[in-house]
């Protein structure tokens, strides 16, 4: 078996890495594993430091959008999984241009050469942003699909692309749907890993608008273990939520992080002006992937949060050159 991971090198999609090559999706214990990674800010090969030398792993460098130098490396594999995303909404809405480009564009080309390379089974990784903001209930993968930034705009645009490839040319993909992840190894821009440095660090917190936006939390083990669900035993064309079960508030979620590293409100959190077209709650139903494929959340949040902030605690020296100075 031999599995092409794009992004590979990032946040989820190294965990992935890690997790399938230390033997934690049973199957695929002597999977052979290719880590094609562009090494954007965002991605970093020392997250998979612990990995590397396996003989089981390769890693080539090069981006979705190159469609040649796919043709090289991906024949022979048996799986895609696409974690290749520009994913941070704030860039997107002062630069919407790289997300267009790999986000939808780079799924196009990904999903050409897959198909000139024959490969078997292909899973598009993509998030709940893509749905919109629901008020009320969760939803559902039937519902249309209504993004409200520049990024999430652009997943929706891959999810297209992957689901007519699909239809049009019999291409065994299916899409997977995650809520907001949280855990080791991800780039401190994303509110969890940020407000943890910066409180770490003795540094204020931005917190939008009112506080009160919602979303879902989902530890990244969780996710990998549903997408690797998929992966195996998805159906061709269809779309999987995943969730974490676990919805609050920003506020909330601060109240957590500040306790977690001995903080105060008032000293260190600071309201900023909300976001541009900021969503304001994010929920999924995910009982297609529970009652399809055995999917539930194992890691406590409580828990998984506290092994978080401990993990930053004792990893400065992997975030600490990538927080701007």
């Amino acid at each position: 078996m031999r599995v092409f991971v794009t992004g590979g090198a990032g946040f989820i999609g190294s965990h992935y890495v890690r997790t399938m090559l230390t033997g934690g999706y049973p199957g695929y214990d002597d999977a052979a594993v290719t880590v094609f990674d562009k090494l954007t800010y965002a991605g970093n090969l020392a997250n998979l430091d612990s990995v590397s030398p396996s003989p089981r792993y390769r890693f080539v460098r090069g981006d979705i959008l190159d469609g040649g130098l796919l043709d090289d490396v991906l024949p022979g594999h048996d799986v895609v999984v696409n974690f290749a995303a520009e994913s941070h909404v704030d860039r997107s809405i002062h630069g919407a241009a790289d997300f267009v480009m790999t986000n939808a564009v780079g799924v196009q080309t990904l999903l050409d050469a897959a198909l000139r390379a024959g490969v078997p089974r292909i899973v598009q990784v993509s998030t709940d942003e893509v749905y919109g903001s629901i008020a009320e209930g969760s939803f559902r993968e039937t519902d249309p699909l209504l993004p409200n930034s520049p990024y999430s705009a652009a997943k929706a645009g891959g999810d297209l692309i992957a689901r007519s490839y699909f239809v049009t040319h019999k291409l065994n993909v299916s899409i997977t749907r995650c809520t907001n992840n949280y855990g080791p190894y991800q780039y401190p821009e994303k509110v969890i890993p940020l407000f943890v440095t910066n409180l770490l660090d003795g540094q204020r917190v931005p917190l939008y608008g009112d506080g009160l936006n919602i979303r879902d939390w989902l530890h990244v083990d969780d996710h990998c273990r549903g997408i690797q669900l998929v992966v195996e035993g998805g159906r061709a064309g269809e779309i999987y939520n995943i969730g974490g079960g676990v919805e609050m508030t920003n506020r909330e979620l601060t109240a957590r992080l500040l306790a977690a590293t001995g903080r105060e409100w008032d000293e260190f959190v600071t309201y900023v002006d909300d976001r541009k077209g900021h969503d304001r709650r994010y929920s999924l139903a995910d009982d297609k992937i529970r009652d399809e494929l055995g999917y539930e959340p194992r890691v406590d949040f409580t828990a998984g949060l506290a092994e978080t902030v401990q993990w930053y605690r004792d990893h400065e020296s992997w975030w600490r050159p990538l927080v701007a100075p």
